[in-house]
C-alpha cells in the first residue's frame, strides 16, 4: 500500500510539475502542377481605372478549378495585381499589393464586395 502510495504521489510530482507539451499537426496534399491556361479573347476595358485580372487555375478539394479573367477597380490607390503562383509543391493565391498594403485576394471577393463591374464570360 505505502509503494502504491510513493509511486501515485511521484507520478503525480512528475505530471504536474512539467510544463504542459505543445503538440503541432500538420499535413497537406498535393494535387500536382496545374494545368496550361486557357485561351480567351479579352473585351476592352469598360472604363478609366480599370485593371485586367488574367484567368488561373487554383486549387479546391484536390483538383483545379478555373477562375475566368475580368476587368475590376483595384481595392485600394495604388494597387497592383500579383497572379497566382505555384512554386515548391505549393500554391500561392493571387494578390493585391502597393508599397504599403498587401490584401489576399478572396474567390467571392468581387461578388460579395460588388468589385465585379464587368467580368468577360460570365
Amino acid at each position: 500500500m505505502r509503494r502504491a502510495l510513493i509511486s501515485s504521489a511521484v507520478l503525480s510530482l512528475l505530471l504536474f510539475a512539467a510544463p504542459p507539451a505543445k503538440a503541432q499537426v500538420s499535413f497537406g496534399i498535393q494535387i500536382g502542377q496545374p494545368p496550361p491556361p486557357r485561351a480567351y479573347r479579352v473585351a476592352p476595358a469598360p472604363g478609366p481605372n480599370y485593371e485586367w485580372v488574367e484567368g488561373y487555375w487554383y486549387p479546391v478539394r484536390g483538383r483545379w478549378v478555373w477562375h475566368d479573367g475580368y476587368w475590376t477597380r483595384p481595392p485600394f490607390a495604388g494597387a497592383y495585381w500579383v497572379r497566382p503562383y505555384y512554386s515548391g509543391g505549393r500554391y500561392v493565391q493571387g494578390y493585391w499589393e502597393n508599397d504599403r498594403r498587401h490584401e489576399n485576394h478572396n474567390h467571392r471577393w468581387d461578388r460579395d464586395d460588388n468589385r465585379r463591374d464587368y467580368n468577360h464570360g460570365r
